[in-house]
């Protein structure tokens, strides 16, 4: 599985890896130049809006991803189905704008809901393409388009924002970033997709898209809630606290989870179409992913301060420790990130559906029970419904067939036992930092980061981890390239 991906995964790795630094760099700058009030009311709008999204596509990609054959006619129709359901969205969420921000007492979020509308109008004509081109495994067109996107909403923003826009600026620059990325998608456009909709063949994709998009909508109501009931019952100000929180556990979300999740699933995919065994490739990329995901997780809780007072400044530090007991979660959940992917790819996709089903009402129920008592109270009831998904998943992949031989606590643990031993070890730099060097929150992270990678690298190495490997045969590749520069 490693080498035939390697490419895709590259650019894939490539993209986010560029958007995380476009992010982080707009996430450093917006922080200090709006309150968290403002923050808070967009962060609102924008969960509100990801909630709608999810319907947005309605499952025509991950249909267009897996489905074996696709013909003309397959195509306007998806294209139709987008039309249809986006525009249907760009006016609920107008109209929605209303009621929803005297629910939450906040009149700055119907404006913000109506100005937000206006993506759903767009988005139908990029879908295809970024479907297609996922389908074809063209990462590198994937990464002009989102660069562009993001490089734009960022530089506008941050414009509007200087200005003193306040929580506007960030509408207007995600509105900026959308026609930007439409943009740049037509110029990938690959020239078998249709122009025009259809009608023909609707109804399959309709069936397919029903099932996928009810268990995505569960699941993304269950990762939406913590803001949606904070913003309700605490303030817009919390809300932005949190979010803040949640955007430094999302950096591995970014660094590694959606730089690998595109590649993956059209991967899983292929091999079910192909008729090889998928449970090899998922118990390793259970052991690559947790081999970055708890020295990542670790690493961030004990630098946390840190990585706050830099990212952000003084006015954010409320979210530490909302960090430190949310990585807990994170690093539990990250055994079984990419089962999602694994269930649709084999067609099971209500199988997924029905553990987004159970999963979500618990983790909504103890957040809402928790919130009364605070922000900290709240990861924990996040952590609580990340083991709770984790023993569902674990059951959902046991049930098909031909996976339960594999895919017990037993074989899982021998699959992530070295990433244990190399999270360990790892994180000895950043404790010895953490406690003997108070020398500014930048000395601190520099020698926490360069400790922290060096003792990976060493352990993953005597280990004789595939990521080593990997991570030897990149660097031979940069001297090699090195060498052939012109002196």
């Amino acid at each position: 599985m490693m080498g035939g991906a390697r490419r895709p995964m590259l650019a894939s790795f490539a993209e986010k890896y560029t958007l995380l630094i476009v992010n982080m760099a707009a996430s450093m700058v917006l922080a200090r130049l709006l309150t968290p009030a403002e923050v808070g009311v967009y962060a609102l709008g924008a969960v509100l809006v990801a909630l709608a999204q999810v319907l947005r596509d309605f499952g025509v990609g991950a249909f267009l991803v897996q489905e074996k054959t696709l013909s003309r006619e397959t195509w306007r129709a998806a294209f139709g189905i987008s039309l249809l359901v986006g525009w249907l969205l760009a006016a609920l969420v107008f109209a929605a704008s209303w009621p929803v921000s005297a629910f939450y007492s906040e009149p700055r979020l119907r404006l913000v809901l109506q100005l937000l509308s206006i993506h759903f109008l767009l988005l139908p004509f990029s879908a295809l393409t970024m479907s297609c081109l996922r389908r074809q495994l063209r990462f590198g067109a994937i990464f002009t388009i989102n660069v562009s996107q993001a490089c734009v909403q960022t530089l506008c923003a941050i414009w509007l924002a200087w200005r003193g826009h306040g929580y506007l600026s960030l509408v207007y620059g995600a509105l900026a970033g959308a026609m930007a990325g439409w943009l740049a998608g037509l110029c990938h456009r690959p020239r078998q997709l249709p122009w025009l909709p259809g009608w023909r063949g609707m109804r399959k994709i309709w069936r397919f898209g029903a099932v996928a998009t009810g268990g995505t909508l569960i699941d993304e109501a269950g990762v939406a809630a913590p803001e949606l009931i904070i913003g309700k019952l605490m303030g817009v100000s919390e809300v932005a606290i949190f979010g803040k929180a949640t955007a430094v556990i999302n950096v591995f979300n970014l660094l590694v989870t959606a730089a690998l999740s595109p590649v993956l699933f059209p991967l899983f995919s292929a091999q079910a179409r192909e008729g090889h065994d998928v449970r090899r490739a998922y118990l390793l990329t259970a052991r690559c992913m947790t081999a970055l995901a708890w020295p990542f997780f670790g690493f961030v809780a004990l630098m946390a301060p840190a990585l706050v007072q830099l990212l952000y400044g003084a006015q954010w530090l409320a979210a530490v420790p909302l960090i430190r007991v949310l990585c807990l979660a994170a690093a539990v959940y990250s055994v079984f990130s990419m089962a999602r992917y694994l269930l649709v790819a084999l067609g099971d996709v209500k199988g997924q559906a029905r553990l987004d089903a159970t999963a979500v009402p618990l983790r909504i129920a103890a957040l809402w029970l928790a919130a009364p008592y605070g922000l900290w109270w709240v990861a924990w009831a996040v952590v609580l419904g990340a083991l709770f998904r984790s023993w569902l998943t674990l059951r959902a992949l046991r049930r098909l067939v031909g996976l339960s031989a594999v895919l017990d606590l037993a074989a899982l643990w021998d699959a992530v036992r070295h990433s244990a031993l190399i999270a360990l070890v790892s994180l000895c730099g950043p404790l010895a930092a953490w406690l003997f060097i108070s020398a500014g929150a930048a000395a601190q992270l520099l020698v926490a980061t360069l400790g922290a990678l060096v003792l990976w690298i060493l352990t993953a190495a005597w280990l004789r981890h595939e990521l080593a490997a990997e991570c030897l045969r990149a660097f031979r590749k940069l001297l090699l390239l090195l060498s052939l520069s012109p002196k």
